[in-house]
């Protein structure tokens, strides 16, 4: 198993350019998800990650490689909403509504991002040919491990819920 950016530097420009938007902003999230203070760093770290995720879900209609409905997937809808997602997220932001601007945000950093990120595993994609052009078929497990992660977000979220229900109550 070996490392190769021959299948990223071989592919359309458009596929470049998203998956260099996309990683800027999986490099870029964890940073301003975990900065405990909100100053200037969080800021304009968080105002180039909401550009590289607007840049990244705008970029993905330019690729059709998997169209299903005319040049459109499912990962399409994603992307739609992604820039909803970013819209609600930043006007939180805007009104001073800082637990709902961390919320949107971050849900989509843990669900959004990452899932697809997760996808890009499968055999046959740009990323999985980087990493595994010998064994394709361990896309799979990155797959198993990413949508893992993510479910185990969602029950933590729940279970956070429903303790700060009970403390309430």
């Amino acid at each position: 198993m070996s490392f190769s950016f021959a299948p990223y530097l071989s592919s359309d420009i458009i596929v470049q350019t998203h998956a260099a938007a996309a990683t800027v902003a999986l490099v870029l999230g964890p940073v301003v998800i975990h900065r405990r203070r909100r100053d200037r760093t969080h800021k304009v770290a968080g105002y180039v990650w909401v550009l590289a995720m607007a840049f990244a879900a705008l970029s993905s209609f330019g690729i059709t490689d998997f169209a299903m409905i005319g040049p459109f997937s499912p990962i399409h809808a994603l992307s739609v909403l992604v820039l909803w997602s970013l819209w609600v997220g930043m006007r939180h932001a805007f009104r001073g509504e800082i637990a709902e601007h961390r919320d949107a945000l971050r849900s989509l950093y843990y669900r959004g991002l990452l899932i697809a990120a997760a996808f890009n595993f499968l055999p046959g994609r740009v990323v999985n040919r980087m990493f595994f052009n010998d064994h394709r078929e361990l896309g799979y497990v990155v797959l198993a491990l990413g949508l893992g992660l993510v479910l185990a977000d969602v029950l933590r979220g729940r279970i956070a819920r429903k303790n700060r229900a009970a403390l309430a109550a």
